[in-house]
């Protein structure tokens, strides 16, 4: 099971002016970064669902998630 972390803040992957070139909402965009210590993924979405989705898929231990984007 995953466990979720409220965090301040995470970079965004998506900027402003792409909304309108995916009007369904249908953009997620990953970067995926190799630590010392394992594997980092950051996802960014229109649609948190999608974005939870894919991370979930992965059955990562942790997950941090701003309340609001």
């Amino acid at each position: 099971m995953t466990d979720h972390v409220f965090v301040e803040a995470l970079p965004d992957l998506i900027d402003a002016e792409e909304y309108a070139d995916h009007p369904h909402g249908d953009l997620v965009r990953l970067r995926i970064t190799v630590t010392g210590s394992g594997v980092q993924i950051l996802g960014d979405g229109m649609r948190p669902a999608a974005v939870e989705a894919v991370l979930a898929a992965m059955d990562a231990p942790e997950m941090e998630q701003m309340l609001c984007g």
